[in-house]
């Protein structure tokens, strides 16, 4: 039973911690110490990436970028919504170029083809990985794949190395991934990509899928060093997606979460200053700031052949779906 005992060590020692550092007070703590200067910047020609960037920290991101001049591509599943939410981020930022592509990402078939087309025809400076879904029954996609893990980490995967050959061809690439700092709770799991044994947890399975992208940037900051690779955790915020996925931690926390421009702060941050890019490749960052990607004695940390494996297994299902 040491496995549970150190889950529920990891998962106290966690929450904790997030009392402390993820809330809104934890924010306005941390804020203190940010460079305001970091984010005066003109963005005007170059290109953003943002998947799910018609809700929540996604379009939080998105209105901050466009507020700069960027250009927008935003990767949302539903044309509606995309499309009332490029109206509002066009209409406060006065900046029309905002393009909406509507890609299922827990399709790897889309995403492949996406990604494919996109390549050929457009420019991206910044891919900005932030679509997920933390899906509480066990479901699966029209491809026969678990529905966390083909959107979180699988459409990730995809659309992050098929765009590589195309980042690594402009000025200044970077890639962000918004991660949580739930993947803290979590051991890499390969044997059970799929969440196929014992009983599901929608939870546990999106914090598994956030370890993994954890991973994944490391792995990429490694094979690809002309990109600057970087994963976040936005804190505990006020979105959609928390209301619908966590009903009772957001009726519990209502009042001490973050607002969504507070969460998308690092990720902007990481995306856009010139500060970011001086970090090292490869690091997880909460409020500006690279931190831990384990807990102290939570023995989370997994062998290069465990990673190695997730490498292996997410290339195979890759290409399997590859047009």
């Amino acid at each position: 039973h040491l496995s549970l005992k150190m889950s529920f060590y990891r998962n106290a020692v966690w929450f904790v911690k997030g009392l402390q550092e993820y809330t809104k007070s934890g924010y306005e703590a941390a804020a203190k110490h940010f460079a305001p200067a970091d984010l005066d910047v003109n963005l005007s020609g170059r290109s953003f990436m943002i998947t799910g960037a018609n809700s929540g920290i996604g379009k939080a991101t998105a209105q901050e970028i466009a507020n700069r001049g960027g250009t927008i591509h935003m990767v949302c599943r539903n044309k509606g919504r995309a499309e009332a939410a490029r109206d509002e981020i066009v209409e406060q930022s006065k900046n029309q170029n905002i393009h909406i592509h509507i890609v299922d990402m827990s399709s790897a078939r889309q995403v492949w083809e996406f990604a494919q087309n996109f390549s050929q025809s457009d420019t991206v400076h910044v891919l900005i990985n932030n679509a997920g879904c933390m899906v509480n029954q066990r479901e699966l996609t029209q491809e026969g794949l678990e529905k966390n893990f083909a959107t979180n980490t699988l459409g990730t995967y995809i659309l992050t190395t098929a765009l590589i050959p195309a980042l690594t061809n402009v000025e200044d690439p970077r890639v962000v991934t918004v991660s949580s700092g739930g993947m803290l709770t979590q051991k890499l799991n390969v044997d059970d990509l799929q969440f196929e044994k014992g009983t599901f947890d929608g939870t546990m399975a999106y914090a598994q899928n956030k370890r993994q992208q954890v991973i994944l940037t490391e792995r990429w900051a490694n094979q690809h060093k002309e990109v600057h690779f970087s994963s976040m955790h936005p804190g505990w915020a006020d979105t959609p997606a928390v209301q619908t996925s966590m009903p009772s931690f957001h009726a519990k926390m209502q009042a001490k979460l973050r607002t969504e421009a507070m969460g998308a702060d690092t990720a902007v941050w990481l995306a856009v200053s010139a500060a970011a890019r001086t970090q090292p490749s490869g690091l997880f960052f909460q409020d500006r700031k690279a931190v831990a990607t384990h807990l102290p004695l939570a023995s989370s940390r997994s062998t290069p052949q465990e990673e190695e494996k997730l490498m292996a297994a997410l290339e195979e299902f890759s290409l399997k779906f590859k047009p």
